[in-house]
């Protein structure tokens, strides 16, 4: 059996692509919840591994259930939103094709700083997300960024999942993370995920 394919090398080519090259469906995988942790409190590189690496994203929280969701009424189940550091741990995520085990880690993520109800929002075409790492900005996304969007990512979930009151889905990262400069998040560090009208997410960064 082979290496499997370099996940990072896929993500440099998606940014070249032309939108009709995009892939089909979006990529889900789950996190546990102890695998992240809240506002201020810090983050972990574990003891099995130096490559964990930052991903700031837009964290969509659900508000009214449903299954089968038409994407016309999707922006109507979101109940608010939150700022979200997908930390990654880059070795172990690639031990299979499967991603998961590489997202799982124990505190290797953070979520909050609080959620922002989305009649605050009422927008969200306009939100801004950035990623800063010890103040430098490394990330950028507007809506425009997105693979897919809110609504396509609620309605094709929903089509596997019952989604419930309290569900968050993470809707995807831009260019700018550190494994493709194998600029990896080192004790000392500090991650600020920004959204506009939502506010930022800070985290140090500790080993184990």
């Amino acid at each position: 059996m082979g290496r499997p394919r370099d996940l990072f090398e896929e993500t440099a080519e998606l940014m070249k692509r032309t939108p009709g090259d995009y892939p089909k469906y979006p990529r889900l995988f789950t996190r546990t919840s102890d695998s992240h942790v809240g506002h201020g409190a810090p983050i972990i590189i574990p003891r099995v591994s130096h490559e964990l690496d930052y991903e700031g994203e837009i964290a969509v929280v659900i508000g009214k259930g449903g299954r089968n969701i038409p994407e016309q009424d999707a922006l109507s189940h979101i109940g608010g939103y939150a700022c979200y550091n997908e930390g990654s741990v880059r070795d172990f995520q690639q031990h299979s094709t499967q991603v998961i085990a590489g997202k799982n880690l124990v505190a290797s993520g953070s979520f909050g700083p609080w959620i922002v109800t989305s009649d605050e929002v009422p927008d969200p075409s306009q939100l801004v997300l950035e990623t800063r790492i010890n103040g430098e900005l490394r990330q950028k996304l507007t809506m425009d960024d997105l693979i897919f969007n809110f609504n396509q990512l609620i309605a094709y979930i929903s089509k596997i999942f019952l989604l419930r009151p309290g569900d968050v889905i993470l809707t995807g990262s831009p260019a700018g993370i550190g494994a493709l400069s194998k600029n990896w998040l080192r004790p000392g560090d500090r991650v600020d995920v920004t959204v506009s009208a939502v506010g930022t997410l800070s985290n140090p960064v500790v080993a184990e």
